[in-house]
């Protein structure tokens, strides 16, 4: 069932996973860089761009699960 979906998914939830792994991403690496040099503001601003991609990982989860409640529904 997993390897289906993945083949079979939307574009627009293979978007929502990969834009959400990237903003987690980069915001992780912001926080290590600003904390490894201390600079206190990139560190805080990273805060915002690991949200923003959690609520892209959320938002494609309730994506996927609407779409295997339809297929259920069938």
């Amino acid at each position: 069932m997993l390897n289906e979906f993945w083949a079979t998914s939307s574009t627009a939830y293979k978007t929502l996973v990969f834009s959400a792994m990237g903003l987690i991403a980069v915001g992780l690496i912001l926080s290590i860089a600003g904390n490894t040099t201390g600079n206190q503001g990139l560190a805080i601003a990273s805060l915002p761009v690991i949200g923003v991609g959690l609520l892209l990982h959320v938002t494609g989860l309730v994506v996927r699960g609407q779409k295997i409640r339809k297929s259920y529904k069938k």
